[in-house]
């Protein structure tokens, strides 16, 4: 009898353990008022106020970023204005658990198509586009493996603002940024911003 009961007991805080530490879409909800001031209430993003969208985004992704943005690995050089102020808003997310709960929501938002904003060359970019292939795929779809996001689902503007970030060393600079390390000689191949456009143009035109 006594051993059946330890082994409810423990079967029981197990369930428990598990349930504290899944991800609540309700409280999720609830966190994200805060970011549909600029990210929009559907998470379609704001380019006026250069809020991407969250809703097409990985959720492995967005939950890296986030944590990032929060534990100052991101966002920290006082020339990405934007990133301070990304900074600034995690800073209330105390715990993991928020994170995850917020991500799991922008999860049960609909995708929003993103407007082609960048013109370049898309058939010179679509040279460039093939380094950038064997990390983020070749029709851009991004690949889990190799925590490579998805760039077709991601406005125009906000990858060429992202790659000339990578470019002048304020994003990817952090020690603990590891897959913003690799990401920065990637964005210095793009020996200018014409030729950002012109890569970018070509991820356009995967977009389906």
């Amino acid at each position: 009898m006594r051993i059946l009961t330890i082994a409810i007991l423990t079967i029981g805080l197990a369930l428990f353990a598990a349930e504290s530490s899944a991800q609540n879409v309700t409280h999720g909800a609830e966190d994200y008022k805060v970011c549909a001031g600029c990210h929009g209430f559907k998470g379609e993003g704001n380019a006026l106020v250069s809020a991407p969208a969250l809703a097409a985004q990985e959720d492995w992704y967005l939950d890296r970023q986030i944590t990032n943005f929060r534990d100052g690995i991101r966002g920290t050089s006082g020339d990405d204005q934007h990133g301070q102020a990304m900074a600034l808003m995690t800073r209330g997310l105390t715990s993991d658990q928020m994170i995850a709960d917020i991500v799991a929501y922008i999860g049960k938002l609909p995708a929003p198509l993103p407007d082609n904003t960048v013109s370049g060359d898309a058939v010179l970019g679509k040279t460039l586009y093939s380094t950038c292939s064997a990390c983020h795929g070749a029709n851009g779809e991004g690949n889990v493996a190799l925590n490579s996001p998805s760039l077709t689902t991601t406005a125009d503007w906000y990858q060429m603002r992202q790659l000339m970030l990578f470019k002048a060393g304020l994003r990817g600079a952090h020690a603990k940024d590891i897959y913003g390390q690799q990401m920065r000689p990637m964005a210095g191949i793009l020996v200018d911003d014409a030729a950002i456009r012109n890569v970018i143009s070509y991820i356009n035109s995967l977009k389906k």
